[in-house]
């Protein structure tokens, strides 16, 4: 059988358990708002957002040192 598959199954299988073991509501609050969300929702959220700064993070690094490269060969 494919290994991919297995992991992929095994993966969503995980997934959905992390999900049902974490339907609990919680309520976020900010200055003057608050929200109440689902424990696991927020856990993606803010791994999601996590994920996407570092991935912004990073390219502005790489896009800084490959210009300052670019000045000094001048």
């Amino acid at each position: 059988m494919n290994y991919k598959l297995i992991l992929v199954v095994i993966l969503a299988g995980l997934a959905v358990l992390f999900i049902i073991q974490n339907v609990a509501i919680v309520e976020i609050q900010f200055l003057l708002w608050s929200i109440q969300i689902s424990r696991s929702l927020l856990i993606f959220l803010l791994i999601a957002m996590g994920i996407i700064i570092g991935w912004f993070l990073h390219s502005y690094l790489k896009y800084r040192k490959g210009k300052t490269l670019d000045d000094s060969m001048r």
